[in-house]
């Protein structure tokens, strides 16, 4: 099949682009790479990458030319980002997925969207069902929730199959620990290979469902065959194991990598949540999500990247 992978050079959608040309799919990918990198497409030359804005309503028609499945990955990241640049951020990934859902109805196109935990925002019970009123706290939040509402209405107004994968805190190899909007997995790794202070944001208790990149791009795999059912609804998609406090995934990190970090905290980041938990029965049930990574496993996994990476000659301890 021929597939169009948005945001093809990100962390996720490079992954995803090289299961897909795995699994002999023709794959055509799209990225403005305002963030993405052609490096983290150098293993998949397969891939025909378009350069191109997920806000322009013609090139997403015709990057999807030809494609009977979209995954859409692309979008403006970052709860703090969001803060400072609401605008920027709902009009990419609200009107970025409105063209998405456009180029699926011109081609008769299913359409795999990546939403996010984060439109949960703080809940009184956990563990977190898809049943459960959103309460986004931030302009990134509620912009998924957008984009999620929008594509379930496009299943019943334009008849457009389309499933939304809420995500929990995905990490893995090949993320950005030098970008200012990293999340914290990567910079605790670059942190404690070079020596540095990690930072925390508030006292380091909040925890957090991590899930491992591998078992992310399953789940957009098996919500690419999913049954009818599935088709307009919102599915968790986390690690499968209980919550891990950033204290604790500092000190993994900390005995992988054989350092001794002295943390610096700051306040709170503005929009951030106490706890992710997912209750993963519901994509269980209809998708056959099951991940397989337990978080210390991906986090060994990562720091071996990170250390070929950025300190050539170390390695991780097992």
């Amino acid at each position: 099949m021929r597939c169009l992978v948005t945001g093809a050079a990100g962390f996720i959608g490079s992954h995803l682009c090289a299961r897909l040309v795995a699994d002999d799919h023709e794959v055509v990918g799209l990225d403005d790479l305002s963030e993405g990198s052609l490096d983290n497409l150098a293993a998949t030359p397969d891939v025909h990458l378009i350069e191109g804005d997920l806000r322009h309503e013609d090139t997403v028609l015709m990057a999807a030319e030809g494609c009977g499945m979209i995954f859409h990955q692309a979008a403006a990241r970052s709860v703090p980002r969001s803060m400072l640049m609401p605008g920027f951020t709902t009009d990419v990934n609200v009107r970025g997925t409105l063209n998405v859902l456009l180029a699926a109805n011109e081609q008769s196109a299913r359409v795999v969207s990546a939403s996010s935990s984060s439109v949960y925002g703080d809940q009184d019970s956990f563990p977190l069902r898809e049943d459960m009123a959103p309460k986004p706290r931030s302009p990134y939040a509620a912009s998924k929730l957008a984009a999620e509402i929008l594509c379930e209405s496009w299943l019943r107004t334009y008849g457009v199959p389309s499933i939304s994968l809420r995500y929990f805190n995905v990490y893995g190899p090949g993320q950005d620990p030098t970008s200012e909007y990293a999340t914290l997995i990567p910079k605790f790794v670059l942190a404690c290979l070079k020596g540095d202070r990690p930072v925390i944001h508030g006292d380091g208790e909040q925890a957090r469902d991590f899930t491992y990149i591998d078992d992310v791009v399953e789940a957009n795999v098996v919500a690419a065959r999913a049954p009818d059912e599935a088709w307009g609804k919102a599915f968790n998609i986390g690690g499968g194991q209980t919550p891990t406090s950033v204290n604790h995934i500092l000190a993994i990190i900390a005995e992988l990598t054989g350092a001794e970090p002295d943390p610096t905290h700051t306040d709170p980041r503005p929009g951030d949540v106490l706890l992710t938990d997912a209750d993963i029965a519901l994509a269980g049930s209809l998708l056959g999500y099951k991940p397989q990574t337990p978080v210390r496993e991906g986090l060994q996994k990562a720091v071996e990247w990170f250390s070929a990476q950025f300190a050539p000659g170390r390695r991780a301890k097992g």
